[in-house]
């Protein structure tokens, strides 16, 4: 690891931009074992923007957690996070109330959900063009 990569963010040394922790579940693109003890590492940021939209989808169709503070709430729960701060920076982004119901299958709504929660959880803006193509790639390996 450079000195340079050493000063990048956690989630961003571990092209795991959301901070997935580390679980039983298995993403496409993840390196196994993790050299993090705590989180998930990716091949590349566009196979760690393909998780988050895979956890997403999983929340939004599974668990039937439909509006951007259901989940938010489960994604980053108050024992860990400010969560209402950080579910006002993610509904802010896409101009949504916190309890409207997500437009799941809209890509640009997606995009810039998962580019407000690297955001918060990196304290940097999203690379847009690595969200994108973690976009496509979950897009062309659908869970």
């Amino acid at each position: 690891m450079t000195n340079a990569t050493k000063l990048l963010p956690r989630g961003l040394r571990n092209c795991n931009p959301c901070n997935i922790r580390i679980s039983k579940t298995k993403y496409l693109g993840e390196i196994v074992p993790s050299q993090d003890r705590a989180f998930k590492q990716f091949e590349s940021m566009d196979w760690g923007y393909r998780a988050v939209f895979v956890l997403l989808h999983h929340y939004y169709h599974k668990r039937g957690l439909k509006t951007i503070r259901q989940i938010i709430s489960r994604y980053a729960p108050p024992v860990e996070n400010s969560t209402e701060s950080y579910i006002c920076t993610v509904a802010a982004a896409v101009d949504l109330s916190p309890d409207d119901i997500v437009p799941f299958e809209d890509r640009e709504t997606m995009i810039l959900i998962v580019s407000a929660m690297s955001k918060v959880e990196n304290g940097t803006p999203a690379v847009i063009t690595d969200v994108i193509a973690g976009w496509e790639l979950f897009q062309k390996h659908k869970p």
